[in-house]
């Protein structure tokens, strides 16, 4: 890899796993590419195929630590693809035991503070998406944020079922129930459904607001016709 991809990498990742995560993007051949902010997942895996290589993303509002986890995260997916293709479910016993054997080095030298290589471990023992499943884990990732939160930003848990709210890409949700440890929300300009964690920020929508958004999606399809 060359020196000026890894000072780019430099600016997400904590200090001492540039090397070994740049050696793994070589090693596996994988066009990685630090995304745009997205409300419903921090990274992605996309496997090789059709002539197009490993892909891997990664979402660059993320603190160093969370942009390290979630890339360890989507390698482990990787590499139990290339062991057993589609044949296993994608966070089963295998992936479990590659991304365990993934973050040993890391905690090995140290890389994460001490109370969130605490969290951190008994997540690894029980790992499930990097989507804020783990509540634990995922409030302790949001202590070491540094980008300034918006005072009128709550948690998800925090609105009613059924109310409505806005995500920082301007997106309006309506929230439905809990599915297993996440929220599955509506979004009402694409009819599509969303998973959220519980603890996502979010912005309450005021009735006055809804009002206005849902005047302005008539007036949009009506302008079609």
């Amino acid at each position: 890899m060359k020196q000026s991809d890894k000072d780019i990498l430099r600016k997400y990742l904590p200090d001492g796993a540039v090397d070994s995560v740049s050696a793994a993007i070589v090693d596996h051949k994988i066009a990685f590419r630090i995304s745009r902010p997205r409300a419903t997942k921090l990274g992605d895996y996309r496997a090789a195929m059709n002539g197009f290589p490993h892909r891997i993303s990664v979402n660059q509002n993320l603190n160093p630590y969370s942009f390290l986890i979630t890339f360890v995260h989507e390698l482990a997916h990787l590499i139990v693809f290339e062991r057993y293709g589609r044949k296993v479910m994608p966070h089963g016993l295998e992936w479990k035991q590659v991304y365990h054997s993934l973050m040993q080095p890391y905690f090995e030298k140290e890389i994460f503070p001490d109370d969130l290589k605490m969290v951190l471990s008994r997540s690894v023992q029980h790992a499930k998406a990097t989507d804020g499943s783990d509540v634990e884990l995922t409030r302790i990732l949001k202590s070491y944020n540094t980008r300034q939160t918006d005072p009128n930003e709550v948690e998800l848990t925090q609105i009613a079922d059924g109310s409505y709210f806005r995500i920082a890409d301007g997106r309006v949700f309506q929230k439905l129930h809990v599915q297993r440890k996440r929220y599955k929300c509506a979004c009402l300009a694409s009819k599509r459904l969303y998973l959220f964690s519980p603890i996502a920020g979010v912005k309450p929508v005021t009735d006055e607001e809804m009002k206005n958004f849902l005047n302005f999606i008539i007036l949009n399809k009506t302008r079609r016709r």
